[in-house]
């Protein structure tokens, strides 16, 4: 596989390979939609996406605590993967989904993301999903809810985001937004995109 950008950007239309840290199908299409619609869409070029579930060991756990601890297990999942597996993907891809205290207005407020972590030729970077408010009935002002009252969602239901938003909003798109987020940073000023393309 590819070692540097450079190299990358030569021969990438031959197809993109992604290795992706877990096995749950919405966090895999998710990461493909955002593989597809960055190359596909942005670029205009038609590039086949292989997108790879590699199972990874990790204790059951709930929401990181934080956009800080969310991003340091995607980031160490990610590289644990590239470590593992060298050469033989061109990007690494871990997810996290966290809650984030936000004070406003004298009260804590709490909110749930998604963050995605990609490693590639490149080097790495980081993206978000939208944030969804947790409802005062849900969250206590001083404690996370994963320590206080339970956030609603499972993941065979589609998780947390799902759960507020009625299903509008869901792990899969949450994860490819902050999957593309992750990408269009780790290309910019790298390769030229056509924004304002239709959808």
């Amino acid at each position: 596989m590819a070692r540097t950008l450079r190299d990358f950007l030569g021969g990438y239309q031959r197809g993109i390979e992604v290795c992706v840290a877990g096995t749950l199908p919405e966090e895999l299409f998710g990461v493909r939609d955002a593989f597809r619609r960055f190359f596909h869409d942005s670029l205009d070029r038609p590039v086949p996406v292989a997108v790879v579930p590699h199972e990874v060991e990790m204790p059951l756990r709930g929401l990181a605590g934080s956009d800080e601890e969310a991003i340091e297990r995607a980031r160490v999942e990610a590289r644990r993967l590239e470590e593992r597996l060298p050469g033989t993907y061109h990007f690494y891809v871990a997810t996290e989904f966290c809650t984030q205290a936000v004070p406003i207005a004298g009260r804590t407020r709490w909110f749930v993301r998604g963050w995605s972590a990609v490693v590639g030729p490149g080097g790495e970077a980081w993206g978000a999903s939208g944030a969804v408010q947790l409802p005062a009935g849900l969250s206590g002002d001083e404690s996370p809810p994963s320590t206080g009252l339970h956030a609603p969602g499972t993941r065979r239901a589609g998780g947390t985001i799902a759960a507020l938003t009625g299903g509008l909003e869901t792990r899969r798109s949450a994860t490819a937004l902050a999957t593309l987020h992750a990408i269009s940073t780790l290309f910019y000023g790298v390769l030229e995109s056509h924004p304002g393309l239709p959808r």
